[in-house]
């Protein structure tokens, strides 16, 4: 099609007095409820992706985890290029916290894909694509040492549920002593430690918006493994239909639905944490 649909533009390298790390940004929210007359590109979206990737010379060169930041970011973009509501409040990732994740989460499945590899992990003197040895040591890495980052990141989303059901804090209460019983009531090993301790715990305190709610991007893994996993059923990680339904009912509806009906829509059932549980080794296919 030769329809505009967005505006897209990238800030991709680190500077002086940028903030840090990785976000997508909307200049203008896509809509359809423009006042009489008004130019129809007022409603067509402008976003942003902004990255802090170290610019090189002559060549700035991605670490794999930095491709996957790219790729995750792109995936929050297309929330919002691809947007297709008729309000802004109910456009683009203007969506429960439980479903923001799922279209970014999604998007980095396609990085580790062999197609994409060959053609765009390419030496950056000899142009030689990755080698397939290469590419097997990646697959492999996928599931490496996945039971201890699952532990030490639902220890956090656990505790971060159990802090916030605390109606009253005296003078006298102790956070580090509230961590040490919590972790006691989970059975928490004696190796492992939470990813984040409280005291530095920012989703928690930065603002409302994840506190009780950092358990959010393991329920969008839950959704992103069982919806690529309709890729592969296909045959074709590229299949055009599923990419469509994709298209229509995670990245263009917005708030129009709500989430789990457009999961249903999607996949017909409700979500099976099965298919993370494999992407994760942490269960047999």
């Amino acid at each position: 099609s030769d329809k505009l649909v967005a505006l897209f533009l990238h800030d991709n390298y680190a500077r002086k007095h940028k903030s840090s790390g990785a976000w997508m940004s909307e200049y203008r929210t896509q809509t359809k409820n423009l006042p009489p007359n008004a130019d129809p590109m007022e409603g067509v979206p402008i976003v942003s992706n902004n990255n802090n990737f170290a610019k090189g010379q002559p060549s700035t060169l991605l670490s794999y985890n930095d491709a996957k930041t790219l790729f995750h970011e792109m995936g929050h973009g297309h929330h919002g290029m691809l947007s297709n509501a008729n309000f802004g409040r109910l456009a683009s990732t203007n969506v429960l916290t439980d479903f923001v994740e799922l279209p970014s989460q999604l998007f980095e499945h396609w990085l580790s894909q062999p197609e994409v590899l060959k053609k765009h992990a390419k030496h950056f003197e000899t142009g030689e694509p990755i080698s397939d040895e290469l590419l097997q040591k990646i697959k492999a890495a996928e599931k490496f040492n996945q039971g201890f980052e699952t532990v030490e990141y639902a220890a956090c989303a656990l505790f971060d549920m159990a802090v916030h059901m605390i109606e009253d804090y005296d003078d006298g209460f102790d956070l580090g002593d509230f961590e040490a019983k919590q972790m006691e009531r989970m059975g928490m090993p004696k190796g492992i430690v939470m990813r984040h301790r409280p005291t530095h715990f920012q989703h928690l305190f930065s603002s409302s918006h994840y506190a009780a709610g950092y358990y959010v991007y393991m329920w969008a893994q839950v959704l992103d493994a069982d919806v690529f996993a309709a890729f592969e059923e296909s045959g074709n990680v590229f299949d055009p239909d599923v990419a469509s339904k994709a298209r229509q009912y995670i990245y263009s509806s917005g708030n129009t639905e709500a989430p789990d009906e457009l999961f249903r829509s999607f996949r017909g059932r409700d979500p099976d944490i099965k298919f993370l549980l494999e992407k994760l080794g942490l269960a047999n296919n």
